[in-house]
């Protein structure tokens, strides 16, 4: 039987910005989501955070005001582990990105949640067999991690541990399909999975680039916003590839290729930790950059956070993956 979200009893466990956002996401699609964080503060923020998501919406024609009230009246804030673990069919974690932290809120888990509730983490990239050493059930441990943000973008990446049940991972990808998400499932564990390591690359070899001389922060900006990002935003690397030769497709083109990549490859950036001074020199060139921005495209960071959410709406209505809700 396939799953579906509507009516899904959902913990959000570490409710940053990520968490958040996935509490706007389940909220969307019906679930009852409690919010959990060690301080009312968090929670409070958390709350904010997620009546501005919706706020949002509405202005952008995707929510009617009273659909809106009745997603936020589906959240229930608590500082409470207990409670918010009560009945939950899925517990998504999004706390502190280092092992240590995810054992301790899985100790916790495994005292209040019920036994065959589902623990997904939004971790960034840490292998999830080592997670799962903190808990005594490992066969409900999968890694979801989303990007952001999770309400409005569908990827969602799946890895499974080592004890993983074939079970859980099956119900996690048909959950996460509910909720209007596009899941992948890695068919082995990685660190980073695909999404990070492959902005990760692109970072390291802008990074070196920049550290050059060759360009600056803006200069990389521009380069993917108006040349490959536009492709990307419809199609991947690998099908725009079959497309660069008008006859026989991804073979000709890279062997038309190769040669001239060859040489690229020699020169790219190869270090495995980024130069000493390269946060500083980013930094300056970043608020450099957004101070220069068009006014309509922003120039604080809360603005150019609209911004981007304004234009994803858009690109999501390209795609089909948006459309006006009533419930």
């Amino acid at each position: 039987m396939r799953q579906s979200a509507e009516g899904q009893r959902v913990a959000c466990l570490g409710v940053g910005v990520i968490g958040a956002s996935w509490a706007t996401n389940f909220a969307l699609e019906g679930c009852e989501v409690a919010l959990y964080d060690i301080s009312q503060d968090s929670v409070d923020r958390a709350m904010e955070h997620v009546r501005h998501d919706l706020d949002f919406l509405v202005t952008q024609e995707i929510l009617f005001p009273d659909t809106a009230d009745r997603c936020f009246a589906r959240l229930h804030p608590t500082t409470d582990l207990a409670e918010a673990l009560k009945d939950v069919r899925l517990i998504q974690e999004s706390g502190p990105e280092h092992y240590e932290a995810k054992h301790k809120i899985l100790e916790q888990v495994d005292r209040y949640a019920p036994p065959d509730a589902i623990f997904a983490s939004s971790t960034s990239g840490l292998l999830i067999t080592e997670i799962a050493r903190g808990t005594r059930y490992p066969e409900r441990c999968v890694g979801a991690h989303p990007y952001n943000p999770p309400h409005l973008i569908p990827l969602v990446e799946l890895t499974r541990g080592e004890q993983t049940s074939e079970e859980c991972l099956q119900w996690a990808y048909q959950f996460y399909q509910s909720l209007h998400k596009e899941p992948i499932i890695l068919q082995k564990e990685c660190l980073g999975f695909i999404s990070n390591r492959l902005q990760l690359a692109l970072s390291r070899e802008g990074a070196d680039l920049i550290m050059r001389g060759v360009c600056t922060v803006e200069d990389i900006d521009k380069a993917v916003t108006y040349g490959p990002g536009l492709r990307w935003a419809f199609l991947g690397p690998y099908l725009l590839m079959e497309l660069a030769s008008s006859q026989g497709g991804f073979v000709v083109a890279d062997e038309h290729f190769r040669s001239s990549a060859q040489l690229w490859l020699k020169d790219m950036a190869k270090w495995e930790a980024y130069p000493d001074r390269w946060s500083e020199v980013a930094q300056t060139q970043i608020y450099d950059e957004m101070a220069h921005r068009p006014a309509e495209q922003g120039n604080n960071a809360a603005e150019i956070m609209e911004y981007r959410d304004r234009m994803l709406i858009e690109l999501l209505k390209l795609h089909k993956k948006l459309h006006q809700r009533s419930r």
